[in-house]
């Protein structure tokens, strides 16, 4: 008894530019042995995304910057398909932002417009078995765009805490943070000392935080100068 053949991965490829469509489909299909058939090929967004609904690809190779949407908004019109494609960027370059906006779309990878046959092939069969395929500019990519956006988040939050205190408390609490005394922080703010020790009270209470974490909490935020 034989065993029936592998069916071929079916791939559609992306990209505003017909000749890297032409040889994109030739890389593929000439040096897979089999493995991969293209079965579409698109020059922009909208299509694309018709295409996929229609033809159901198995992988989507996704050009970045194309006329009507970027390749990012149709990778996250293509993963709310019934049957959603795997997606991976086709780029040459990875401009800031891009790494982490394609992978919260649902791109599963990049691939390099430069990158040699056996790699492309390599990184699409790896897509089907469900394991990223972030080359490792991507990565590099990747990292610095999440290590750049955490203080970023840090100090959003602590924004977002400082919020939370009427505006007489957190104003207590910026002098505060300042180093101002007690009775500096009423003479500035034309309060009793008693008062603003209340403020800053009520605001230690309401975050269950101390005089030094809030000073903290006010360094984090990075607050802006007031006009």
């Amino acid at each position: 008894m034989h065993s029936s053949p592998v069916r071929p991965i079916t791939v559609s490829i992306v990209d505003d530019d017909p000749m890297i469509c032409q040889a994109m489909s030739l890389i593929l299909n000439d040096y897979s042995d089999g493995r991969i058939t293209v079965v579409s090929t698109s020059t922009n967004g909208v299509e694309a995304v018709e295409r996929a609904r229609v033809e159901r690809p198995d992988v989507v190779l996704m050009d970045i910057a194309m006329p009507d949407g970027d390749g990012i908004e149709a990778t996250a019109r293509m993963r709310a398909l019934p049957s959603p494609p795997h997606v991976l960027i086709l780029t040459s370059l990875s401009p800031s932002n891009t790494v982490e906006r394609a992978a919260e779309a649902g791109a599963e990878g990049f691939v390099s417009k430069t990158d040699a046959p056996e790699e492309i092939i390599r990184r699409i069969l790896g897509a089907c078995t469900g394991a990223p395929q972030f080359n490792p500019a991507s990565q590099r990519q990747l990292l610095q765009d999440l290590n750049r956006r955490r203080p970023l988040a840090r100090r959003d939050e602590a924004r977002r805490l400082l919020g939370t205190l009427s505006e007489r408390e957190r104003e207590t609490v910026v002098l505060a943070a300042d180093g101002l005394t007690n009775q500096e922080i009423a003479g500035r703010m034309f309060i009793s000392e008693r008062t603003a020790k209340a403020h800053l009270s009520s605001a230690s209470d309401k975050l269950a935080m101390s005089r030094i974490q809030l000073a903290r909490l006010v360094e984090r935020a990075d607050l802006p100068e007031a006009g």
